[in-house]
């Protein structure tokens, strides 16, 4: 029997999960993700994991966070115990799961460590989701509806809405009608942004029927493409426990049913908001989240000067010229060195990288090790404010519009590189355009 605490009239309490995926899921954030794990990843002078903590400390009353993903258990140890000094008012935990077990699925498996200490309520936020996480709107909205499930929600292009999970909603009480996960058709253009918060009670039985609709029911998962090809595509027999063995997936499985009871709400967000899904998106959230840190004055920034164009973070121990110009949207990682006359716009230049003299460097990664030859250029295209697309179509080919090198790769003195990838241990000696290095 599943046991859930039920919501009484004294103080709620709350905990928080963040979703952080596996090896096999980052396989779009390569390049980089060949390193170090996508969660782990530096935006704006943090890991993208430390952003969505960040959130959670800003919420009263959130003691505990939980970690679920099937990555080993050491990715996580150095992160969990610097964060740990960081936030020393929240425990701390990575589960892992025994295979990839979906969003719900993850949730499932792991109830019992959710529903210790009988919690009311928990976020469960995506880690590759960039966004100012307004969690305590959330809770409002979730207590003053008397909520079963709240749902952060955002504006897109309609061309663009059909990428994402669609949310139908009445424009007067904000509450879901309806739920889309990338509909083939328009039904809306405001969509899913991967932050949730739930009610202990509503969450757990709502994944329990799913899987035994299933187990009643066997049903056709997906149809075969290149990306499920391994899976199975007809559901598995339940094991004696009666879990499943299969994926389980809040948007595709859990919320369209939730849309069905009268108290599943959506908090509509007018803030900035992207996804973090191949490497090249890492570029616009840094901006987005170096933007966020300038307007709250934060003091991890470089002050702005004639050679600095804010928002600039600038690791303490990182070598930048005085006459080298930052800016705007750039983050320079630990013990990286910029030259003389240097021009670094848009772009991340990560840990130990050099950048030499009078090089430019826009719209770009720099990779770990990688070096930046005197007078080379290095260059992406900027894409439209408001895009949630990391490619461009040149000369009718698809290439990325961020230029990013591995680790450990050197351009030589005067190439230039424009809207290339280019994997770790490279050594560019010529010019090159729109093409994957490996």
């Amino acid at each position: 029997m599943l046991q859930v605490p039920v919501r009484n009239g004294t103080q709620a309490a709350t905990k928080a999960v963040i979703l952080v995926g596996g090896p096999s899921r980052g396989t779009r954030f390569r390049p980089l993700s060949l390193d170090v794990p996508k969660p782990l990843f530096d935006v704006a002078g943090h890991p993208i994991l430390w952003h969505c903590l960040k959130a959670v400390t800003k919420v009263s009353g959130i003691k505990e966070v939980i970690l679920v993903g099937y990555y080993e258990e050491s990715v996580f140890r150095d992160f969990i115990k610097d964060s740990s000094r960081e936030f020393p008012q929240l425990r701390l935990q990575y589960l892992r799961e025994y295979k990839a077990l979906g969003t719900a699925g993850g949730l499932y498996h792991f109830r019992d460590a959710i529903l210790k200490g009988r919690p009311d309520r928990f976020f469960v936020l995506n880690a590759d989701v960039c966004c100012s996480f307004p969690l305590t709107e959330m809770l409002k909205v979730f207590e003053e509806k008397d909520a079963e499930a709240v749902i952060l929600g955002t504006r897109v292009s309609n061309d663009a809405a059909t990428n994402f999970g669609c949310i139908v909603s009445d424009p007067e009480t904000k509450r879901v009608l309806h739920y889309v996960e990338k509909p083939e058709s328009h039904i809306s253009n405001l969509i899913n942004c991967g932050v949730y918060l739930f009610a202990t009670e509503c969450i757990f039985p709502s994944i329990r029927s799913a899987i035994k609709r299933r187990t009643d029911r066997p049903r056709i998962l997906s149809y075969p493409s290149s990306e499920n090809l391994e899976s199975s595509f007809v559901a598995e027999q339940p094991d004696e426990e009666g879990e499943k063995n299969e994926v389980l997936r809040l948007e595709q499985d859990i919320l369209s049913d939730l849309a069905d009871s009268n108290r599943f709400y959506v908090l509509e967000t007018k803030d900035f908001w992207r996804q973090i899904k191949t490497a090249g998106s890492a570029v616009p959230a840094n901006a987005l989240y170096l933007q966020k840190a300038f307007q709250s004055q934060s003091e991890e920034l470089a002050a702005p000067s004639a050679v600095i164009v804010p928002p600039v973070y600038i690791h303490p121990s990182a070598e930048v010229d005085s006459t080298a110009k930052l800016g705007p949207n750039v983050s320079v990682g630990p013990r990286a060195v910029i030259g003389a006359g240097a021009r670094v716009k848009d772009s991340i230049v990560l840990e130990d990288a050099e950048i030499k003299h009078d090089a430019c460097v826009l719209h770009s990664i720099i990779g770990w090790n990688s070096r930046v030859g005197a007078w080379a250029r290095v260059e992406g295209t900027p894409t439209p404010v408001g895009s949630h697309a990391t490619s461009i179509i040149k000369n009718g080919v698809k290439v990325q519009s961020i230029t990013i090198l591995g680790k450990e790769c050197g351009v030589g003195d005067e190439v230039r590189v424009q809207n290339c990838v280019c994997l770790p241990n490279k050594e560019l000696k010529r010019d090159v355009a729109n093409e994957v290095i490996m």
